[in-house]
């Protein structure tokens, strides 16, 4: 009996031990890829650098479930490291027409803390009624020498909003692509304009001093960004172009490891991107980034709603001609907090819409029927909204304290 308890003390110290303060990160690379009918997940390579900017506090939890998770246990105890939630352009890209006729392949890339003790990576990724359509185990020992020791070479950029020790705040780089270096006094312009909207919003205003803004001016060789439908390619920095998966608008860079690879050196945890157009379009993807166009005048709108999809994993909630008809079941809920198609409605506003504080309106995610927002209008719903809606503004201050207060 005592040499039990003495062995489950041992292992508590050891996983307390690889659940120490981290100093550096650990970066892993995935390769998702998959047709309509079939997803895998394949281990790219594995990286490490000093420092960690990402969360100190609830390592072991997520604060939505999103399209996938990844998680870190002790080799030796199975006590969880780190969980990270996250949504992808694979998972997307799998609803398209184009998914039905070949298999394409989608660079995915996460950081985690380094374990400084062997540990177990499982990354997995969900369908639509939240079962997992695919998964990938492997080991992470941090004496692999095949582990790549990354040396920042940081690219320009400067504070614009500095609260405090990145380790200490929720750490968001705003990045330039498509402007050369001649015109980064604009880009540092821009990354202004888009801190001002944000915080302009509640509930960041409130929490502004949980964040620090930093502005990562890295150099394109060519002005603007690519629009392949127009039939121009330009060289920029992230290789961002509009016509994802085929659509005018969207606009997204597919090269993530490259992305990674400039930003190193540069204390970040969530991602915007500044386009140098003023051609409308953008996307925001649930922990892995925000891209949208600095020069047209929907700016600053679009920004804080992009970023509503990129941090908070809020849900489009306009709709229109139901493009997306296998995108939301009538007997699955969304995890998306805004959103519902009442399957399990109490763990979304419905205390809200006791409380007269909110609405339950038909029509969000894409579809018309079957799929219910909490209001009118919201910076989810359309561009001339002035704010975000009580429910979302909840759902974002909840994702806030996930990042700053230790949950009991």
């Amino acid at each position: 009996m005592c040499r039990n308890l003495f062995c489950a003390f041992l292992l508590s110290v050891i996983c307390a031990v690889n659940l120490s303060a981290q100093s550096q990160t650990l970066r892993v690379d995935y390769i998702f890829s998959g047709t309509d009918k079939s997803s895998e997940i394949s281990l790219d390579e594995m990286s490490r650098f000093d420092g960690w900017a990402g969360r100190k506090v609830n390592l072991k939890e997520v604060p939505v479930r999103g399209n996938g998770q990844l998680l870190m246990t002790d080799a030796q105890s199975g006590d969880t490291l780190y969980r990270q939630a996250f949504s992808t352009l694979f998972q997307e890209w799998q609803t398209t027409e184009e998914a039905t006729k070949v298999r394409k392949s989608f660079e995915n890339v996460f950081l985690l803390p380094m374990p400084q003790a062997q540990a177990k990576v499982k990354v997995e990724i969900y369908d639509f009624y939240g079962n997992v359509c695919a998964s990938l185990k492997h080991d992470v020992d941090p004496r692999d020498i095949l582990i790549r020791k990354s040396a920042p070479a940081p690219a320009g950029h400067k504070y614009l909003l500095q609260s405090g020790l990145p380790e200490e705040k929720i750490d968001v780089a705003i990045v330039a692509e498509g402007y050369t270096k001649e015109e980064m006094d604009i880009f540092y312009a821009d990354a202004q304009k888009a801190m001002d909207a944000l915080f302009r919003h509640e509930p960041f205003g409130k929490y502004k001093d949980a964040f620090n803004i930093v502005a990562v001016a890295l150099e394109s060789e060519e002005s603007g960004v690519s629009v392949p439908g127009a039939g121009e390619w330009k060289n920029t920095a992230l290789k961002a172009h509009f016509n994802t998966f085929y659509m005018d608008r969207y606009l997204t860079t597919l090269r993530l490891k490259n992305m990674h690879d400039k930003l190193c050196g540069v204390p970040y945890e969530h991602i915007v991107i500044l386009a140098n157009t003023d051609t409308y379009g953008g996307g925001g993807i649930f922990n892995s980034y925000t891209l949208t166009t600095a020069h047209h005048p929907s700016f600053e709108p679009v920004v804080v709603h992009e970023f509503g999809h990129s941090f908070a994993g809020l849900a489009d909630e306009y709709y229109y001609d139901d493009m997306y008809v296998q995108y939301y079941y009538p007997h699955t809920e969304p995890w998306e907090q805004n959103i519902t198609t009442l399957k399990d409605f109490d763990s979304k506003w419905k205390d809200m819409l006791d409380a007269g504080q909110a609405q339950l309106l038909e029509g969000a995610g894409y579809q018309s029927k079957g799929v219910y927002r909490p209001a009118p209008d919201c910076r989810m719903h359309t561009n001339k909204a002035e704010c975000f809606c009580p429910v979302c503004q909840r759902a974002i201050s909840r994702i806030i304290e996930f990042y700053i207060s230790q949950k009991n």
